[in-house]
């Protein structure tokens, strides 16, 4: 029986060869698919899991989705503070600003501001100098896949390779000097800079999520 099924499924050989690709092709599109779904799915949840030092997040009420950043007032700190069982709270600070770095170019990039004292939140890995050095004037700490990508100088010939951000690059944040200080590998694309000064860019609005 199984000799005459394969009989009949390959005795017509441009039948045959036409039910392999489109199983292939439909195997390719599952998978793929299901790959994009994976990669967008992570990426919402990205700074979450960069950040493992906190257990529970606080956002304001309003909150929609992962990206919907409302500000929250600074007696919001006190009160989670005051919640009886919370041994710890600190703020953070997250916004998208346009960013020009040398040579002109120009983006728009995810800047997270941590707390000054602790440094709670900063980058789980450090790739190049080290998180202490976010206290330093102006220092922010760059994502090192997106320092040779997104950020990366242009070119010093016509179609020459984009020239990566090195230590001590200067950008220009949202009109305020930023000195690269440090790269570090993320899952998403972020610059990381201390909270106080990452509030000034956005002319000292307040905390996003504690």
């Amino acid at each position: 029986m199984n000799l005459l099924a394969l009989k009949m499924l390959a005795g017509d050989r441009a039948k045959y060869i036409g039910i392999v690709m489109g199983l292939t092709f439909a195997s390719l599109l599952i998978t793929q698919q299901a790959a994009i779904y994976s990669g967008l799915m992570t990426r919402t949840y990205s700074q979450i899991t960069d950040t493992s030092s906190a257990d529970i997040w606080v956002t304001d009420a309003e909150v929609q989705f992962v990206e919907d950043t409302k500000r929250m007032l600074d007696r919001e700190l006190y009160r989670v503070r005051g919640v009886e069982g919370v041994q710890w709270a600190v703020p953070g600070f997250k916004g998208y600003f346009n960013t020009q770095v040398p040579g002109g170019k120009k983006v728009v990039a995810s800047v997270i501001g941590i707390d000054d004292v602790s440094l709670i939140g900063g980058p789980p890995q450090m790739v190049e100098g080290k998180l202490e050095d976010l206290r330093q004037r102006d220092g922010v700490i760059v994502d090192v896949a997106e320092a040779g990508g997104k950020l990366a100088k242009r070119a010093a010939t016509p179609g020459g390779e984009p020239v990566p951000l090195k230590l001590g690059d200067v950008l220009e944040i949202n009109d305020h000097r930023a000195v690269v200080v440090g790269f570090c590998a993320l899952s998403r694309f972020h610059l990381h800079q201390q909270r106080a000064a990452a509030a000034e860019l956005c002319a000292g609005e307040s905390e996003g999520w504690i």
